[in-house]
């Protein structure tokens, strides 16, 4: 049977995805075997090794000796973090790796640069873990037909959610029928593509009177979410400007923080501000810390 060339091409890819993707497990493994003694003091591992004790439960056992006031807590945190990696220098290998994380931990969305979409949507196949990527990243100052064009691109390479970056520029020069135009398009672009669209505003180069005009103009554009920071600028998320933009959005938009959100009580603060989504690269260090959180 003759094989044509763009098929063996499509296989060979396919492979590769799935060797990357064995590799990135065989690493885990590998490094989880590395701390297999528990190192916990005073009956505390139900606090500080709350992944080792589920596979106990899991097991058989019926009950779990604890320390005094240690209750393991998933917080459910999870569902609501996009995995995120953005890096430019980011490996096929790191990706992989990233996709691994994500399905093991169960994240809303894993975050990757539009030439990952395609490795992402594979590796993330079958899963419930969506594919993120963005458009106009990071300046926001590439012309609106582009991010058209990039979001159409990244729907077709399998992305379901898109962060765009808004005209910061018009935004700030008060063009905000170029700035509404840009966001608009977008969205209608991605809508049509059955993907959501996250605007990212940039708050650390706007004003308050900016972060609200903005994130008004990305919900009467019909924008899914709007998102603090590329993480790329002068400064990422804060709970004053979550706080804000939810003021100024309403309750029917989502609100996305992202950069510098490395701890537990970070994406905590967050949430209570009023953030619906948490954009982190640190994504596993922090849901290990909501495992291992203590209610006094």
């Amino acid at each position: 049977m003759q094989v044509d060339t763009a098929t063996v091409e499509r296989l060979v890819e396919q492979i590769t995805r799935e060797v990357l993707l064995s590799l990135s497990e065989q690493q885990a493994k590998a490094a989880g075997s590395l701390s297999d003694v528990c190192q916990c003091k005073g009956g505390e591992c139900s606090r500080d090794c709350a992944d080792r004790v589920r596979k106990v439960v899991a097991a058989g056992a019926a009950r779990i000796t604890s320390g005094l006031g240690v209750v393991p807590s998933d917080a459910g945190i999870a569902a609501l973090i996009d995995h995120t990696l953005l890096k430019p220098d980011a490996t096929e290998a790191q990706i992989a790796q990233l996709c691994h994380e994500a399905r093991k931990y169960n994240f809303a969305a894993v975050c990757v640069n539009p030439t990952h979409v395609k490795l992402c949507a594979q590796l993330l196949k079958g899963s419930a873990v969506r594919v993120c990527t963005v458009v106009g990243f990071p300046l926001g100052a590439t012309p609106t037909e582009v991010k058209a064009y990039e979001t159409r691109q990244a729907i077709d390479d399998g992305a379901t959610e898109i962060d765009m970056v808004i005209n910061i520029g018009a935004l700030k020069s008060k063009d905000y029928a170029l700035a509404a135009r840009d966001v608009a398009t977008v969205v209608a672009t991605a809508h049509a593509g059955g993907a959501i669209v996250k605007v990212i505003i940039e708050a650390a180069l706007l004003t308050d009177e900016e972060k609200v005009i903005a994130s008004k103009l990305c919900k009467e554009a019909g924008a899914d979410f709007v998102k603090t920071s590329t993480g790329f600028s002068s400064g990422g998320a804060t709970v004053h400007d979550v706080a804000l933009i939810r003021r100024a959005a309403g309750p029917s938009i989502g609100v996305k923080a992202a950069g510098g959100i490395r701890t537990y009580a970070d994406a905590q603060q967050m949430i209570e501000a009023g953030a619906t989504r948490i954009g982190a690269s640190a994504s596993v260090k922090i849901l290990q810390e909501a495992s291992s959180h203590v209610v006094t």
